[in-house]
């Protein structure tokens, strides 16, 4: 299944049973999972702009690698699972306590 310019179809069954195809799946299985950790952190941390840019440029896991080594905040702690979440108050048990005298 050729084309007129000789090259393969890219869904034929010849396509399907070269190494390329298991190179294809390969490369998107990365690309995805490093996609998805990257747009998850960038939406936590409230950075849009980053967000935006991990979701249109494609480049197969390498900006991504690179926006959680170097470009992502440090995530807080403290940080409850809402960021404008109220935080929750102490017990009376874990407060310090002043010395009466």
């Amino acid at each position: 299944m050729y084309n007129l310019y000789g090259m393969m179809y890219p869904f034929s069954p010849y396509f399907l049973n070269s190494p390329f195809f298991l190179l294809f799946v390969m490369l998107a299985v990365w690309s995805l999972i490093w996609k998805g950790l990257a747009l998850w952190r960038a939406g936590r941390n409230n950075q849009m702009y980053w967000f935006i840019a991990l979701l249109i440029i494609n480049t197969a896991g390498i900006l991504e690698i690179i926006y959680i080594a170097f470009f992502q905040k440090n995530m807080n702690p403290r940080m409850t699972s809402h960021p404008n979440a109220v935080p929750k108050k102490t017990s009376k048990s874990v407060r310090t306590r002043r010395k009466r005298r």
